[in-house]
């Protein structure tokens, strides 16, 4: 969800750091938390990576992530073992003397990583832990991320507010805006079937178009039942929210007529802004460049009704 929205009031409700007024939080069937009481933090098992790293600066790489074992009075063999195998998991092995400041962005973060691994917990709580890295790194770290949830076993609950990034890590996706959870759902269901404008709007690029068309309708919509919904000869009928995913409006000699008002180059791909007779905007994508202000005809493979 975008910012505001309450994504890291819930993170810190799940962590213990703020109580709930209403409702309850378990962890399987354990009450960690409702409006009457709330299991400490220290309690939980739960490890947080925050976006920030949060690492002591006198400390060695290896005295960062052994710190919660120490908090908790593990020593001599047990103790070195435990840092080893963190540090491996995120391979830091070789850092292991290192202070924080001789460290990459990307391998502070593998630090915080290697600290929550260290006490096996039950959760891992991460409030935008990319926010600050560049574009190469962030998808470095995703992929870490992938790995430590294989090797870690723990539920991971990732705060973001970049879609890509939910979309590329999570097996299940919580669109929020405004202090309510408006869908959850795996992100291929989100992407394909979201909920309602504000979901539409916010999961991946596309076309929000107001059509006329009938409650008894479908809510997966072909071309065959688009094209007369475009050309108004349902004019009198009400209206609704159709999205259009760029991917699936396609270059069609017989389609709708639009006029190009737009286009970027992406590298692989050229990214057009088309603009409709009746002045409602579509997007779409095209291998060869098409110039601004020609006409460019489109049919619509796919569209959903929100």
């Amino acid at each position: 969800g975008p910012s505001g929205c309450g994504k890291t009031t819930v993170l810190r409700m799940i962590a213990g750091f703020e109580q709930p007024t209403d409702g309850a939080i378990l962890l399987g069937e354990r009450v960690l938390a409702d409006a009457g009481s709330m299991v400490p933090p220290e309690r939980r098992n739960m490890a947080m990576v925050f976006q920030s790293y949060a690492l002591w600066p006198h400390m060695t790489v290896a005295d960062n992530a052994g710190y919660p074992l120490k908090v908790r009075g593990i020593s001599g063999e047990t103790y070195r073992r435990k840092v080893a195998d963190a540090l491996a998991t995120v391979r830091l092995e070789a850092y292991a003397e290192r202070r924080p400041s001789e460290l990459s962005g990307g391998q502070r973060q593998r630090v915080a990583l290697a600290r929550c691994l260290v006490t096996e917990p039950d959760v891992v709580l991460l409030d935008e832990p990319l926010a600050n890295l560049d574009r190469h790194l962030r998808q470095e770290m995703e992929e870490t991320f992938r790995e430590f949830h294989a090797t870690s076993g723990a539920t991971m609950v990732y705060v973001t507010h970049d879609q890509a990034e939910a979309m590329a890590l999570a097996t299940d996706v919580a669109v929020m805006s405004e202090g309510r959870l408006l869908q959850m759902a795996a992100p291929a269901e989100l992407y394909a079937r979201p909920e309602g404008r504000l979901v539409g709007g916010l999961v991946g690029q596309g076309a929000i178009l107001s059509l006329p068309c009938f409650q008894e309708m479908p809510r997966a919509l072909d071309w065959s039942l688009l094209r007369p919904m475009m050309e108004g000869g349902a004019a009198a009928s009400p209206h609704g929210d159709i999205l259009v995913r760029p991917q699936d409006v396609i270059h069609d000699a017989d389609g709708i007529m639009c006029r190009v008002s737009t286009i970027h180059y992406e590298g692989e791909r050229y990214s057009l802004r088309l603009t409709l007779p009746d002045g409602q905007v579509l997007r779409a994508y095209c291998r060869e460049p098409a110039p601004v202000g020609s006409f460019y005809p489109v049919a619509i493979r796919a569209a959903w009704r929100l």
